[in-house]
């Protein structure tokens, strides 16, 4: 039996509630991936100075990226002067 219910954009609180409630073999488009092949980025994570991780938060928003790549485009940017 084929559902026609599609969820877009689920929490991840939502989806763990949805998939404890269904199954893969209740949708006939969905197939389960076997090879996956990923490469992990190791990072270093820094104590900041509170007013300082706010000001980036700040302006992290205002770009509409995440802090953390405002935090590495600025250091990157340092690292190569």
């Amino acid at each position: 039996m084929r559902k026609s219910k599609i969820i877009e954009d689920m929490s991840i609180y939502e989806a763990s509630a949805f998939w404890d409630e269904h199954d893969f073999s209740e949708f006939d488009d969905v197939q389960e991936v076997r090879d996956i092949k990923f490469h992990l980025i190791k990072k270093k994570y820094v104590g900041l100075d509170l007013n300082i991780s706010l000001k980036i938060r700040k302006q992290a928003r205002k770009l509409q990226i995440t802090e953390d790549a405002l935090i590495n485009e600025w250091l990157r940017e340092k690292a190569e002067a």
